[in-house]
């Protein structure tokens, strides 16, 4: 593993809350949309490595155990100008080293994906970007016997226990975060919640993410859509960004309600791969990096 990147001049450091500026400076220089908060949530999360030369960040790289077993990794980024040094491989040996055994997950960009295969990652998906402002938010209701209302304190351990099982990662680190900077809409049937989602500041606007419903009946996906529903009238005329896995299929709905599809990048995994239960989808994810 490299211990320091080629040039003497390059500094690799464990990544703190005085570099968030600096990181967020470079995530803007690939017009990235991360605002400082979105740096300073995910870093509290987490934690990685930033490459400085001088009192300039040049390089960063993130990642976040979930548990024993699983980990998702992302926030890689190499400044424009230090490119070809050697720089993002090395911030990757180190995350990689510091996880250990652990199922890593990641979403890569087209250009990063070549380092990634060669560091024993390995294809198995595809996420769509999807976002707008001028979304017309559908009425889309919950299937017969079920209704939408407000989360409440108490259906926290039921929401760490449906995103843990839809992701196949812990998720008792991260929901309670969420839940403090989120308005979220549960689906419920009785007293038996069913599905829920997040709507929360992130980038230019918002971004409604995790998606969970569970996949009873085989309704799952009029409950994903009167959720998503949901969090987009509350959001009405305000910038909105959803990334939604392939495999969901929501892609030409989100499109014909107004979301149009920005981009679309390589989900990933070393060391196996999450084990979802089947019985809880996951429709949108919190986001690239969090999973």
């Amino acid at each position: 593993m490299s211990g320091q990147p080629a040039s003497t001049s390059l500094v690799c450091e464990a990544f703190t809350e005085s570099d968030i500026e600096g990181a967020h400076a470079l995530s803007q220089q690939f017009r990235w949309p991360h605002r400082s908060d979105d740096w300073r949530f995910a870093a509290a999360a987490g934690h990685g490595f930033v490459v400085r030369e001088g009192e300039t960040v040049v390089g960063t790289a993130l990642c976040w155990p979930w548990g024993e077993q699983g980990a998702t990794l992302g926030l890689v980024i190499v400044s424009a100008d230090q490119q070809g040094r050697g720089i993002g491989r090395m911030l990757m040996e180190r995350l990689l080293a510091a996880l250990g055994p652990r199922m890593t997950v990641l979403h890569a960009t087209e250009a990063g994906e070549p380092l990634y295969e060669k560091l024993g990652f390995r294809k198995i998906g595809l996420l769509h970007q999807h976002q707008g402002d001028r979304f017309a938010a559908p009425i889309v209701e919950p299937p017969a016997g079920e209704r939408l209302r407000p989360l409440e304190p108490g259906d926290t351990p039921r929401l760490i226990e449906l995103a843990s099982r839809a992701s196949g990662l812990e998720r008792s680190a991260l929901v309670p975060p969420l839940l403090d900077v989120s308005q979220g809409v549960a689906v419920v049937r009785g007293d038996t919640l069913l599905g829920f989602a997040l709507l929360r500041p992130f980038g230019r606007g918002h971004a409604i993410g995790p998606v969970v419903a569970a996949a009873v009946d085989g309704l799952h996906v009029q409950r994903a859509k009167a959720l998503i529903a949901n969090r987009l009238a509350a959001n009405a005329g305000a910038f909105t960004r959803l990334d939604t896995p392939d495999e969901r299929g929501l892609g030409p709905w989100l499109e014909s309600i107004g979301l149009a599809r920005v981009d679309t990048v390589v989900k990933m995994a070393r060391n196996g791969e999450p084990a979802h239960d089947p019985a809880v989808l996951q429709f949108a994810i919190v986001n690239q990096a969090l999973g």
